[in-house]
């Protein structure tokens, strides 16, 4: 994941197709009331999805 400020309330943000489809995987289970478990594949690639948001974010903010 790369994220790029464009103005300060727009990101740019670049993804690998499996780091779209964790996305999307997730905001499904969410829409759809978050019923039963979410695999633990799904789980792990939605925490390292976060952890890159996180270190592009703070890489981003060190940048201002």
């Amino acid at each position: 994941m790369q994220l790029e400020r464009v103005r300060p309330t727009v990101f740019c943000v670049t993804l690998h197709a499996y780091e779209l489809s964790t996305l999307i995987a997730a905001a499904r289970w969410a829409a759809d009331g978050g019923e039963g478990e979410l695999p633990e594949d799904a789980r792990k690639q939605l925490r390292d999805l976060l952890d890159s948001y996180d270190r592009q974010l703070t890489a981003e903010q060190s940048v201002e």
